[in-house]
């Protein structure tokens, strides 16, 4: 369990501030991370890491000389937003381009991907390898759908190493796929492990139980047995890695790896090495070289009571990048010798500025407000149903992470309302803020929801039931085309697109704006319950298809829920925001 904690929904920022306090040697806060507080040469490749916090030493405590230049810390469990991911990347950038690297989790390559397109579009150099050493989470031929654990070190470290070497982005890419490809891992747990302020585990294990082939974010395993000796522990962990060599590798022997024997959090070092042990002598006798062996917490996952296995197959470039010195907070492999400190401060951006906007437009701006406000109040309300559905078989934060989200929106709306923007400003900047504060998969498509919506709505005209609509229909597009989701792969696409196509069918037939949005609530709320009956194809759910079957998709059942109350908004604001009342003050609209 977790036990020390002020507010929870502030627990990430306050660890990493502790984090920096602690490590200032190392590591400077920048807005959505840390990087590098030494200095780096103008010119080298920045090696950019990050994913969800909960997982120290990853990412954070990675970041330092030798290692990564800058790491973008989402909440607990979360990707790091796009916005978080392009700081990061700005304050480490020295000149030589960025490469990213991260664990292939849907969110993280929607925001990692997201921010790539904007530092392209500043004509800032980028390249990305995703690690996808999880062999239970995945078949071989299915291999880039796999998601990335402890192996995240093996393909940071070597791409690091290139960077420092000076190779440029390209070949810093080359060799950071290599070493992924040559990477393998597998995890088992004992027990789940407990956000801060939650009362139960993301998942629970029977007593003298084992889950096989866990996730590091509460995900649980795909089998279960009964929990073996350590020796037999040791035998199944190197067992499943070696009956799958990376490929032009036909035999073990005589090969050169590294193991690194990982402990998800609770699992005392003791106890790893007695496991480590029976590792060693099984590698030796499959004919394994082993070079510089890894024992003890480098992936976790905040308290889980678990361990993997991770086996990084060396060629001889590998080898030689493997060898350079490092210097970070939480990881230290040779001598490195100690660079100045650099004291350039972090940027800190502008607050977005407010256009102008019609008259129409900011009378109706204040309903806007409203209407985010709703998604805030029905989200708090049930915030722990929705942890409960996505504990079934993804990680369990889907509540906490829309939570964090609508009320960082519901702020921004507000503020945005009260500074004199339209309704498309105040909604953008919902959507920006949803998708900065709550990041992950559901924060980026909230954020693509709102954002569609304010652009095409605007801030010239009074919105009418065919303007809304056809804000939908946009984020509809938006959604689909940036999580590439399809009706049927049980995500919030399948409550999505039928709101958006019956809202369009019931605004063009000439119903007023609240009259259209009740009908296509009513029919989001029917295609939600109908994901109970589909298997997931996307996202962490995807590896425990069968057990999410009965269950809807909590993200489409958090869509209903809020098209819902903003129906029931829309309804008692008799008419707003239809054009025939664009003339309505705030204040009479209040009194409606």
């Amino acid at each position: 369990m977790t036990r020390l904690w002020n507010e929870p929904s502030a627990f990430a920022d306050e660890m990493i501030d502790g984090f920096v306090a602690a490590n200032g040697r190392y590591v400077r806060r920048v807005p959505g991370g840390v990087v590098r507080s030494t200095v780096v040469p103008d010119g080298q490749v920045a090696v950019v890491i990050g994913g969800g916090s909960g997982h120290y030493p990853a990412f954070g405590g990675l970041v330092g000389q030798g290692l990564a230049h800058g790491a973008a810390m989402g909440n607990l469990f979360a990707s790091p937003s796009t916005q978080q991911v392009q700081s990061v990347a700005n304050a480490a950038h020295r000149g030589g381009g960025v490469f990213f690297s991260y664990g292939n989790y849907a969110g993280d390559v929607l925001n990692f991907d997201a921010a790539q397109d904007r530092l392209r579009a500043e004509g800032i150099a980028c390249a990305t390898v995703t690690v996808t050493d999880d062999i239970s989470s995945a078949s071989i031929e299915e291999r880039h759908k796999r998601r990335g654990i402890a192996g995240d070190l093996t393909v940071f470290r070597i791409a690091a190493a290139a960077a420092e070497a000076g190779y440029d982005l390209g070949e810093v890419e080359r060799v950071a796929r290599l070493a992924n490809d040559r990477t393998r891992s597998f995890g088992v747990a004992f027990t789940g492990c407990t956000l801060p302020g939650a009362e139960q585990p993301l998942f629970s294990v029977p007593e003298g139980r084992m889950a096989v082939g866990l996730g590091i974010h509460g995900e649980p395993g795909i089998d279960e047995t009964d929990v073996p000796t350590a020796d037999e522990l040791a035998e199944l962990l190197t067992g499943r890695l070696l009956a799958e060599l990376p490929d032009g590798i036909d035999s073990a022997d005589g090969q050169k790896l590294v193991p690194i024997l990982n402990g998800l959090g609770a699992v005392k070092y003791e106890e790893l090495f007695v496991v480590y042990r029976r590792v060693a002598a099984l590698l030796q006798e499959a004919g394994v070289e082993v070079l510089d062996p890894h024992v003890g917490e480098y992936c976790t996952s905040f308290d889980m009571a678990g361990t993997s296995l991770t086996l990084f197959w060396l060629d001889d470039e590998l080898e030689r990048l493997w060898d350079t010195p490092v210097d970070t907070p939480a990881y230290r492999r040779g001598s490195v010798v100690a660079a100045a400190q650099d004291e350039r401060a972090a940027s800190v951006e502008d607050t977005a500025a407010i256009p102008a906007a019609s008259a129409e437009s900011r009378a109706l701006a204040p309903v806007a407000a409203r209407a985010v406000a709703a998604a805030s109040e029905i989200v708090d309300a049930h915030v722990d149903e929705l942890g409960r559905l996505d504990q079934i078989a993804g990680d369990g934060d889907h509540g906490i992470g829309m939570q964090r989200g609508a009320r960082a929106a519901r702020a921004a709306a507000q503020h945005a309302a009260e500074l004199g923007a339209g309704v498309g400003t105040v909604l953008a900047h919902a959507g920006d803020a949803w998708s900065d504060r709550a990041g992950g998969t559901s924060g980026a498509l909230w954020g693509v929801i709102l954002r569609s919506i304010g652009e095409t709505i605007g801030d010239d005209d009074a919105p009418d039931a065919i303007g809304v609509a056809a804000g939908v229909a946009a984020a509809a597009r938006g959604v689909t085309d940036y999580g590439k989701a399809e009706v049927g792969d049980k995500t919030m696409v399948d409550a999505l697109v039928p709101f958006s196509t019956e809202l369009t069918i019931a605004a063009d037939s000439g119903a007023s704006l609240a009259h259209a949005w009740a009908a296509a609530a009513e029919a989001a709320t029917r295609a939600a319950a109908a994901t109970a009956e589909l298997l997931p194809r996307m996202g962490r759910a995807r590896p425990h298809a069968e057990k999410s079957l009965g269950t809807p998709d909590p993200g489409a059942h958090s869509l209903a829920l809020i098209a819902t109350a903003i129906g029931e908004l829309l309804a008692e604001s008799t008419g707003a925001p239809d054009a025939a009342d664009a003339s309505a003050t705030p204040e009479s609209t209040e009194r409606n």
